[in-house]
């Protein structure tokens, strides 16, 4: 009987189940040492700090996006669209749900993919806290088709205040969550009013726009340095966002957030931005040991608390730091926990010992769109950070996006990704009007 090689299977396709794969499937797949497979369900993968773009279409997800099947062929890894359910430790199995059609008709039944080592690298989505409404009313940006059904909702009402004669008319969107997604999202809204007469929609303007960002706590961006966070409220503010920090939203309406002082904040377009957490069917499995926030406890080789064949990584993993603080749910983190499971898988297969994993804050950048960029260098990697902002800002931004394509493309074909872009940007329009 010949022997099968050692199965690995990575549930989701971020930021760092998709490293994770094109890694392992060069260096094991290519081999066959190993059989890599990528589960997600979804077709296509959208880095997802850009979402804040995609939402504004001031990127096309469909021009640059990747699709997982094209990408599995030329990385020497499989991809399977699917949504993961169940988990059997015992029998080493995973089930994907039953999948559908937009009308509903049935494309495959519920189905079982065994595995020999597990890697959950699903993400996280927003975390509503519960809060009434809030699921019925407002917009989320977790994922690609969210992201364009809100851009969709956004050019409908462009569409109508510029078939609108009366200038009083405005449109009003209230953002809550004052992280890097609700600032970004505010200046990028600017950006694409501000765009608008380029196509035709002259009478939408960003003189008829306003903002309100809403954040519970006392300052936007309570992650990052609070020099960062005031930089970043000043341009901000120039712009006309009105921002509402220590503003704590109690529920959310057809058509505006009340909150816990009863104030009515009215809005044409409402988005959730606050808080994140791992999806709510980890918690149902009821295998895990999880975090209030539904993120699953690891040891220090990102083994998942409960069972050493299974590795964690991304926004859904819980690592406590030896001071005691979980790593924040950042791109960056979700680079470096796949760069600790590549190391560790190979070493598992080839018996030997394992890596502990250590994060390295490199700092934070915050863009506002193409308004100012801020932000903070090295992190805890010296005593002091250095506060950046402009153009060399902005150059960091995008070499973090650089970083990424470079580990899912390789260095050749990200160099001409930049190239064909530049091209592109003379022929494509600035932002997506469909």
């Amino acid at each position: 009987m010949i022997n099968q090689p050692p199965k690995i299977v990575i549930i989701g396709g971020g930021a760092g189940g998709l490293e994770l794969a094109t890694q392992l499937g060069h260096k094991l797949g290519k081999k066959r040492q190993a059989e890599i497979l990528l589960i997600d369900k979804n077709r296509s993968h959208i880095w997802k700090p850009l979402l804040h773009e995609v939402a504004t279409g001031s990127i096309d997800a469909d021009l640059d996006g990747v699709v997982y099947s094209a990408h599995a062929a030329k990385h020497h890894y499989n991809f399977q669209l699917g949504s993961f359910c169940y988990l059997d430790q015992t029998n080493k199995t995973i089930t994907l749900s039953e999948l559908k059609d937009e009308l509903g008709h049935r494309i495959l039944p519920e189905r079982q993919v065994s595995y020999d080592y597990l890697v959950l690298a699903i993400g996280s989505v927003s975390n509503d806290f519960n809060t009434p409404g809030v699921n019925k009313h407002c917009f989320y940006l977790d994922s690609n088709q969210q992201a364009e059904r809100f851009q969709h909702a956004l050019l409908d009402n462009f569409t109508r205040l510029h078939q609108d004669d009366d200038p009083q008319h405005s449109l009003t969107i209230a953002i809550v969550g004052g992280g890097a997604t609700g600032v970004e999202l505010s200046a990028e809204l600017y950006h694409v009013s501000d765009m608008l007469k380029m196509y035709g929609l002259n009478k939408m303007t960003a003189k008829r726009l306003h903002i309100d960002l809403i954040e519970a706590g006392p300052r936007i961006l309570p992650a990052l340095p609070e020099r960062i966070a005031n930089s970043a409220k000043r341009e901000l503010v120039k712009l006309g966002v009105t921002v509402r920090e220590g503003t704590q939203v109690k529920e959310a309406t057809e058509n505006s957030f009340i909150t816990k002082n009863d104030e009515h904040i009215k809005a044409d377009i409402m988005v959730w931005a606050a808080g994140v957490k791992a999806p709510d069917f980890i918690k149902d499995i009821g295998i895990f040991e999880l975090t209030r926030n539904n993120q699953i406890k690891v040891n220090q080789y990102l083994q998942s608390s409960v069972n050493e064949d299974i590795f964690v990584i991304g926004d859904c993993c819980a690592f406590t730091q030896e001071d005691g603080t979980q790593v924040p749910p950042r791109a960056q983190s979700a680079h470096q926990m796949a760069q600790c499971v590549e190391k560790n898988l190979i070493a598992t297969l080839k018996n030997q010992p394992l890596s502990a994993f250590t994060y390295s804050d490199h700092g934070s950048l915050v863009n506002l769109s193409r308004y100012s960029t801020v932000g903070s260098l090295m992190g805890n990697l010296t005593s002091n950070s250095f506060f950046i902002e402009g153009k060399i800002a902005r150059f960091m931004y995008i070499s973090l996006y650089r970083m990424h394509q470079r580990a899912i493309h390789g260095s050749a074909k990200t160099f001409a990704l930049w190239i064909s872009e530049k091209v592109l940007r003379v022929v494509r329009p600035k932002m997506k009007l469909h």
